[in-house]
C-alpha cells in the first residue's frame, strides 16, 4: 500500500482528484486529494498566496500525517508543486508523478514555459482580474481533450481564478531535477503530432524517469479516472 498525495491543477481543487482517489482506495492505497491555498473560493484576497504557500502546504500535510513512502502527484501546473515537494522532502516521498506536469527549473516560474508574448498576455491578465489567473471557459476546456461538453460545464461551474503570483515566481530546487525517481504521464491528444516538450523529452532514458502514455486529453482526472488509476497503482508497484 502507498500513500498518494493529489495536487490539483489551476483553477481546480481536491474535488477533481476524487474519482481517481476512490479507485485508488479501491485499489487499498491511501489516497489525499488537497485544495490549494487560494482555490476554495473566489472572493478571497490571495496577495499573499506564492508558489512556496503552495509547496509549504504540501510540505506540512506530509509532516502533520507523519507521511513516509508518498507518491506526489502532480497535474498541470502542480506539476513545480510536486517536484518542489520531492526536493524539499526526499526521505518521505518515494515517487513524483507528472500528469501533464510542467516540470519545476531552479529560477524559472510556469510562465517561463510560455513564448514571450504570451507570457507578458498571462501577467497582464493576472493584473486585470486582482491578482488571480481567471480559467477558461467550458468550449475551450473540451475541445479536442476527450471530454464532453456537459463534463467540461461540470469542471468550470467549480473552477476558481489561479493565484497569479504561483504561476509566475521560479521554482528553488537543491539538486537536479534529473535525480528524483518520477513518472511523467503523457495525455496524447494534448500533443498535435506526438510533439512533447523539450523538458520533458530530456527527460527520457533517465534510469530513474518512466514514461506512461494515455489516450486522452489535459484533465484525465475527469475523462479517464479509471485508466490514470490503473497508471498510478501500476506506478507504485
Amino acid at each position: 500500500m502507498k500513500t498518494f498525495v493529489l495536487i490539483p491543477g489551476p483553477w481546480m481543487g481536491a474535488w477533481a482528484w476524487e474519482p481517481v482517489a476512490r479507485r485508488l482506495r479501491g485499489y487499498g492505497h491511501r489516497a489525499l486529494p488537497v485544495t490549494l491555498p487560494g482555490l476554495s473560493r473566489a472572493d478571497t484576497d490571495v496577495s499573499a498566496v506564492g508558489l512556496d504557500t503552495h509547496v509549504g502546504t504540501v510540505l506540512a500535510l506530509l509532516e502533520a500525517e507523519d507521511l513516509h513512502d508518498v507518491v506526489v502527484v502532480g497535474h498541470s501546473y502542480s506539476g513545480i508543486v510536486a517536484g518542489q515537494v520531492a526536493d524539499r522532502a526526499f526521505h518521505r516521498v518515494t515517487r513524483t508523478v507528472f500528469v501533464e506536469g510542467f516540470l519545476p527549473h531552479h529560477g524559472k516560474s510556469m510562465l517561463h514555459a510560455f513564448p514571450e508574448r504570451q507570457h507578458a498576455a498571462e501577467l497582464r491578465l493576472i493584473a486585470d482580474n486582482n491578482g488571480r489567473w481567471p480559467p477558461p471557459d467550458a468550449q475551450v476546456v473540451a475541445e479536442g481533450q476527450g471530454l464532453s461538453l456537459r463534463q467540461a460545464r461540470q469542471m468550470t461551474e467549480r473552477f476558481v481564478g489561479h493565484p497569479g503570483r504561483t504561476i509566475a515566481e521560479p521554482a528553488v530546487l537543491t539538486r537536479p531535477l534529473e535525480q528524483q525517481r518520477a513518472t511523467y504521464v503523457i495525455c496524447s491528444l494534448e500533443h498535435f503530432g506526438g510533439r512533447i516538450a523539450d523538458d520533458v523529452r530530456a527527460m527520457r532514458g533517465l534510469p530513474n524517469w518512466r514514461f506512461e502514455t494515455l489516450d486522452t486529453g489535459h484533465w484525465p482526472m475527469i475523462s479517464a479516472p479509471a485508466r490514470l488509476a490503473e497508471v498510478l497503482h501500476r506506478t507504485a508497484g
